[in-house]
């Protein structure tokens, strides 16, 4: 009788150490005494042939958190959008100078850019050509050091080009450019300024 006691006062003492544990766990405050709702449990699926006794973790996903993410990552797509076509748009300008540090990739951008921003046609082409090849045989380098005149199109005084961009000196497409635009103003076609340059010797 006095052991079946001892014995029960030892259980009875276990549990409430026990109890006392689990009481002490669940008051304990989360990370850093900051409480976090719980967004990850664990479920059990029934159990069948082929996946009997497998456990799946699934997140539940907050309501209110959930519209904030899905702008966050629309943002961010459009971004990366944006980003990958600036950088093709830099890739492809900078393919455009390195062909056009040739003669005959300087013809080509200039036709391109005269198909592109000016209603001329291939007639008005060979007139340019002509002008340009007598001028400075398309080397953007070409500088006449008696009157000042520089690259392709032969801009005098050479600053001029300033307004088609600063980089004038290395850039031939900014040269081919300024060129461009100044027969358009001056003389309206290529042919105009070739036919001025014939009789002048200068356009």
């Amino acid at each position: 009788m006095g052991f079946h006691l001892n014995s029960s006062r030892r259980a009875v003492a276990i549990w409430t150490t026990v109890a006392a544990f689990l009481g002490f766990a669940i008051l304990q405050p989360s990370a850093y005494g900051l409480e976090f709702p719980a967004t990850t449990s664990l479920t059990l699926p029934a159990p069948t042939d082929a996946l009997a006794g497998q456990g799946y973790l699934t997140s539940k996903v907050d309501p209110e958190i959930a519209p904030i993410e899905a702008a966050l990552f629309s943002e961010l797509s459009s971004s990366a959008t944006v980003s990958a076509s600036a950088m093709s748009l830099v890739s492809s300008a900078s393919a455009s100078v390195e062909l056009a540090r040739t003669p005959d990739g300087a013809r080509e951008v200039a036709k391109i850019l005269m198909d592109d921003k000016y209603d001329w046609g291939n007639g008005q082409y060979s007139c340019l050509d002509e002008l340009w090849t007598k001028e400075s045989h398309w080397n953007y380098k070409a500088s006449n050091r008696r009157s000042g005149a520089h690259g392709i199109p032969q801009a005098l005084p050479a600053t001029k080009m300033d307004s088609a961009g600063t980089d004038w000196r290395t850039n031939p497409v900014t040269q081919i450019s300024w060129g461009l635009r100044y027969i358009e103003v001056r003389y309206d076609t290529p042919c105009k300024a070739w036919a001025k340059f014939k009789r002048s010797n200068w356009y």
